[in-house]
């Protein structure tokens, strides 16, 4: 079975490598090639998308926008051959989603949208969550593949319904990751010490994923990216899209505060929203 693995980012190489050292036959493509270099000892490295989609069985792709993921599968499906399965792992539209199914499916090939979650401490370490959406039987094609990347593997229904939950994710990350930061500004600004406020969020109640890694590198400024400021306000304003005639205020809050702070650190991690507080004014 041969492998075509588009994006080799933060998230992209670390998930393409974990499907070589499962000893897949693995083939990468990035935008910029200096990019995908780096792996060239583990994985093969094309600079042709065409051809390399024209060889591949199955193809993964984890790139920045939807409009890159529109731009990548309108170029490579009229050349792939029948019955290639093709699985996007962007966080992406909804519509998207299921215009290139049916797009895939007039050519004669398979399309699954599979988005993920678990940042890049997921992606190196295989413990992604992913989430997909499309046809079940072909969903358990490539399951055995997906369980190199990831440990909570879901099927989430038909087209389009795996960007749905990664969706509704990205909603529930942004009322946490706000509370993180705010919780720890009020502690600040009361005089506590925030390793002492650490310790204590993340030994109760209020502990989660964002509390026990972003939290930390919140009190430490430490903002380098394990997902971007950039890709989570394009989630963001991928869920109010989709959020029209629902009233979700938490949602909105969030969308406005990473705008605010996009300015300044647009390529910094999404840890980095602790900065929205840290400079208020007095």
């Amino acid at each position: 079975m041969k492998i075509l693995f588009i994006g080799t980012g933060v998230m992209g190489k670390p998930m393409a490598l974990n499907l070589a050292k499962n000893n897949v036959d693995v083939t990468v493509y990035n935008r910029t090639h200096e990019k995908a270099l780096d792996l060239k000892s583990q994985v093969k490295v094309t600079t042709d998308l065409i051809e390399a989609a024209k060889q591949a069985n199955i193809i993964f792709s984890i790139v920045g926008y939807p409009s890159d993921v529109k731009e990548v599968y309108e170029k490579i499906i009229p050349h792939c051959a029948k019955g290639t399965i093709l699985v996007d792992m962007t966080t992406s539209s909804v519509k998207l989603a299921k215009e290139l199914y049916e797009l895939a499916k007039k050519h004669g090939l398979f399309m699954l949208d599979a988005p993920v979650t678990g940042g890049d401490t997921g992606a190196i370490n295989g413990t992604l969550s992913i989430m997909v959406g499309g046809d079940k039987t072909i969903y358990e094609t490539i399951r055995p593949y997906l369980t190199y990347m990831g440990t909570t593997i879901t099927y989430m229904g038909g087209p389009g319904t795996g960007q749905t939950m990664k969706l509704a994710n990205q909603i529930t990350i942004a009322g946490n990751i706000l509370g993180i930061a705010e919780g720890l500004y009020f502690a600040k600004e009361k005089g506590l010490d925030l390793n002492d406020v650490y310790k204590v969020i993340t030994g109760g109640s209020a502990s989660s994923w964002q509390a026990i890694n972003n939290g930390k590198k919140m009190i430490t400024k430490d903002y380098e990216p394990g997902f971007y400021i950039k890709h989570f306000l394009k989630d963001l304003r991928l869920a109010l899209d989709e959020a029209e005639g629902l009233d979700l205020p938490l949602l909105a809050q969030a969308e406005k505060t990473y705008s605010l702070l996009s300015n300044l650190h647009n390529d910094s991690g999404t840890q980095a929203v602790i900065e929205y507080y840290l400079k208020q004014e007095k």
